[in-house]
C-alpha cells in the first residue's frame, strides 16, 4: 500500500474517529518504519483542545485502527495525538477561515517588494487570495500560489 492511501485510510479513519464530537481532525502524519513508526494526530476545536479530548480521539482511533489493522506491520507503532498548537500551520481553507481577525506569518515562494515574510492581521480570504493588514489600513493582497508556508502567530 502506498504512503498517500495509507494515510487517506488513516484519515478516514481519524475522522471517524472524531464523529459525533465537535473535534476536527487538522493533520495525519506518519512518520519512520518498523518500531520508530509514529502516527501522529493533531486536532483542534472551538474553545482550543484540552487533555480530555486527545485521550478521546486517542482511544476511539487506536480501537479503530487495531479492529482494521489499517497500519500494517508486526512491529506496531506509536499514536500521539495533539493540539497542533498556538503557532499552527495554515494549510486548508477552513484553517484560513478560523484564522480570519488573527495575526499571521505569511513566507512567500517569491519576496513581495522587499519583504519577505509578510505579518499582520488576516482581513480577508478567498479560494486564491489573502488579504493582510500590515498596518492600520494598510491592505497587502497575496495570491495563495505564491505562499510557502503561513501560520498563525501567537499574540500577548
Amino acid at each position: 500500500m502506498k504512503d498517500e492511501s495509507l494515510i487517506q485510510r488513516i484519515t478516514e479513519l481519524t475522522e471517524q474517529a472524531a464523529a459525533g464530537s465537535n473535534v476536527e481532525i487538522v493533520e495525519v502524519d506518519l512518520r519512520g518504519s518498523g518500531k520508530a513508526r509514529l502516527l501522529r494526530v493533531y486536532i483542534d476545536k472551538p474553545g482550543g483542545v484540552k487533555h480530555g479530548d486527545c485521550e478521546y480521539i486517542s482511544e476511539r482511533l487506536s480501537a479503530l485502527l487495531d479492529e482494521s489493522d489499517a497500519v500494517p506491520g508486526e512491529e506496531g507503532y506509536t499514536l500521539e495525538v495533539s493540539s497542533p498548537g498556538v503557532e499552527r500551520d495554515l494549510h486548508k481553507p477552513r484553517d484560513f477561515e478560523r484564522a480570519l481577525g488573527r495575526k499571521i506569518r505569511v513566507s512567500l515562494r517569491e519576496p513581495a517588494e522587499t519583504r519577505r515574510p509578510v505579518e499582520g492581521k488576516l482581513a480577508a480570504f478567498t479560494a486564491d487570495t489573502l488579504e493582510v493588514e500590515t498596518a492600520p489600513g494598510e491592505l497587502t493582497q497575496i495570491p495563495l500560489k505564491t505562499v510557502q508556508k503561513a501560520r498563525l502567530k501567537f499574540e500577548w
